[in-house]
């Protein structure tokens, strides 16, 4: 086994896998995006299956449901948002210790980023319970809210079991290691479709089975991630209580990526709320079903960007500990360049396919009206997969710094001003309706993007002159 000694700071021969993926963050940074892109977008398309299996098995309660589900979505997103945001935070965080050759910090690191996550899990899950009558209401879901409510109130009392594992794939991710996380998700995944139809049709549970199904399928997740970080043991770092010593310093490495980073998930789900709103206003219940079931099929599209700009993260925080800056303009723009062939690739197979795509969402004679303007939707989210892979590795760039605030701001340019501004200007100024508001998520998306790649290209530049 080979690892880092606490003294030295040196690679001894004790932890050979593991110490790969540490080597794999530090060595070519190329190289590096590369190898850990892969197995990042396959857990990044798993984690999507949750709710892309959920919606195709609701689909068969009818419209009602499907929508009921839809409005529920956008405060999920907040669950997702946290989890995401966490990891992040510990990833940033321990891989700049690693960078620095700090190890025993990094295994502290751990500890507190599994702390945190617990006292925030159970927060954040009473904040959501007592919120989600209110919350429904406001955005409008009218007939379909006990729907909601079966399906909500399940998801967020067991709010722990979606954040937790996002955390604990950070920490994997920090040490280079994106395999297992991988793995995991291939199990929960697998596990989630399979049990589905059973909770939902065979137990005669209706949406609320389709809750069941996902808490039990995570809960597995953890199991997995527990047995490696404490029963095998040959993870690099070692989130173990004997390798605790609270820390500041290290808290708030881990938060000032963290918070902003779950807050921007946050803005998503408010984004989402008020998109979902103004589809209500100018058209009915049947433009948010077609919304919230189209928008999961945008995110699995862009799982493949969201995983070259995860597995940024890593390597640029590593690289900022090291103080190699030149590597983090290298592993920047690297990112764009794959991201957008990923892109094109997938916004092509969207298009051809869509029909057939819907077909899962509307099999059932009580959903199968919304089939067209699914279709239509799909088409036209084509173009945001382009302009996605030009922002999102800009805005995880400030993720991988610690720059946390700033990549939160820029996710509140992109959604909350950008997006809903256009969105609503074409639907209701110009009177187009739920395709106005379509076109508002593209050409929001377009401006968002100029201005992140701007931003993040200047902040490198400034960065590597403030070495020399």
């Amino acid at each position: 086994m080979r690892r880092f000694d606490k003294v030295t700071g040196e690679i001894n021969n004790k932890n050979n896998e593991t110490t790969k993926g540490v080597e794999t963050i530090l060595g070519d940074p190329k190289q590096g995006l590369r190898k850990m892109s892969v197995p990042l977008i396959i857990s990044m398309l798993l984690i999507s299956i949750y709710n892309l299996a959920d919606a195709a098995w609701v689909a068969g309660l009818g419209a009602d449901a499907l929508a009921g589900v839809g409005y529920v979505t956008p405060i999920f997103l907040v669950l997702v948002g946290v989890g995401n945001g966490l990891g992040a935070g510990a990833t940033s965080a321990l891989s700049k210790y690693i960078g620095e050759k700090h190890k025993s910090k990094a295994d502290n690191g751990a500890v507190h980023s599994i702390i945190i996550t617990v006292i925030i899990s159970l927060i954040v899950s009473v904040i959501l319970l007592i919120l989600l009558d209110p919350i429904l209401i406001a955005m409008g879901a009218g007939n379909t809210i006990q729907y909601a409510r079966d399906y909500g109130i399940i998801m967020f009392t067991g709010a722990i079991l979606f954040i937790l594992p996002n955390v604990m794939y950070g920490i994997l991710r920090a040490e280079g290691d994106v395999k297992r996380t991988m793995y995991a998700m291939t199990i929960s995944g697998v596990l989630n479709i399979i049990l589905d139809p059973i909770f939902i049709y065979g137990l005669n549970l209706g949406v609320a089975g389709a809750a069941y199904a996902t808490l039990l399928s995570v809960s597995i997740v953890i199991l997995v991630l527990a047995y490696w970080f404490y029963v095998k043991k040959d993870t690099y770092l070692k989130p173990v209580w004997s390798n605790f010593k609270y820390n500041r310093e290290i808290s708030g490495d881990i938060l000032k990526v963290g918070i902003p980073a779950s807050l921007e998930m946050l803005l998503s789900a408010i984004f989402a709320g008020l998109f979902s709103a103004l589809l209500t206003m100018v058209a009915n219940t049947d433009a948010v079903a077609v919304y919230s079931t189209g928008w999961r099929i945008v995110s699995i599209g862009i799982m493949p960007v969201i995983g070259i700009s995860t597995a940024s993260v890593s390597i640029i925080g590593a690289n900022l500990g090291a103080n190699r800056y030149e590597n983090i303009r290298v592993t920047h723009r690297y990112s764009v360049k794959l991201s957008i062939i990923a892109a094109i690739i997938t916004g092509i197979f969207v298009y051809v396919f869509s029909p057939q795509i819907v077909m899962l969402f509307s099999y059932s004679s009580n959903s199968a009206y919304l089939a067209p303007k699914m279709i239509q939707f799909l088409r036209l989210m084509v173009f945001f997969y382009i302009f996605m892979a030009i922002g999102a590795p800009s805005t995880f760039l400030f993720q991988g710094v610690g720059k946390g605030v700033t990549s939160m701001f820029q996710t509140l340019l992109r959604e909350l001003v950008f997006t809903i501004i256009f969105a609503y200007i074409f639907a209701i100024p110009f009177g187009w309706g739920e395709y106005g508001a379509w076109w508002g998520i593209i050409i929001g998306e377009l401006v968002a993007c100029i201005v992140t790649f701007t931003w993040a290209n200047d902040y490198v530049k400034r960065l590597i002159r403030s070495k020399e």
